[in-house]
């Protein structure tokens, strides 16, 4: 059984961006969240964070993290997701995991209607909704080269390929992805430090 756990550990370190040790830590955390020890993380384990919690794109990243769509989030779910926030990740995983906040239906493409519900949850009553899809329409309209009506990964990659994705991963508002996020990530990762 130990070198079973070992190699689906391994297995788990060679896909992520973190070494050995950060799994490890990464574990304890996760087993720790895990409060009723079923293996996963529920929607509910995620939101009992504060820093999760408050997000308003917190739904969005718990869906991202649940790679099979299953509801809750496995160990390495949970380090696949955690990955693209390292230090160690790339600028391609950073807008790869940017792109799928919008692409809610997950079919590779972020629709009109994708980019105003995450824009809404983002911005809540500070727009209203016609001035927010004035925005959404135009972003479409700047982004989409093809002109197909959505917004393909490479498209997007196109949009934001002047910005610093580790800082800002927006389309054309005023609030940044960036923050969001890493607040999210820090909160799961938090003590994973500590043994």
């Amino acid at each position: 059984m130990g070198n079973a756990n070992s190699a689906m550990l391994e297995n788990i370190v060679q896909g992520s961006n973190f070494d050995r040790d950060e799994v490890d830590r990464l574990r304890k955390r996760f087993m720790k969240l895990d409060k009723d020890n079923s293996g996963t993380i529920e929607r509910d384990e995620f939101l009992s964070l504060p820093q999760v919690s408050s997000n308003p794109l917190a739904t969005r990243m718990i869906a991202i993290f649940d790679e099979d769509g299953g509801g809750d989030v496995d160990f390495q779910e949970f380090v696949s997701g955690l990955s693209a926030f390292s230090s160690k990740g790339n600028k391609e995983e950073k807008l790869r995991f940017a792109f799928k906040v919008y692409d809610i239906d997950r079919d590779g493409y972020i629709s009109n209607g994708e980019l105003f519900i995450v824009l809404k949850m983002m911005v809540g009553s500070n727009l209203k909704d016609q001035q927010l899809q004035q925005i959404v329409d135009k972003t479409i309209m700047e982004a989409d080269l093809d002109h197909d009506g959505k917004i393909s990964f490479e498209e997007f990659t196109k949009m934001v390929e002047n910005t610093d994705v580790s800082m800002s991963m927006t389309l054309g508002m005023p609030v940044t992805l960036q923050p969001h996020f890493v607040s999210c990530a820090n909160a799961l990762q938090t003590n994973s430090r500590r043994k």
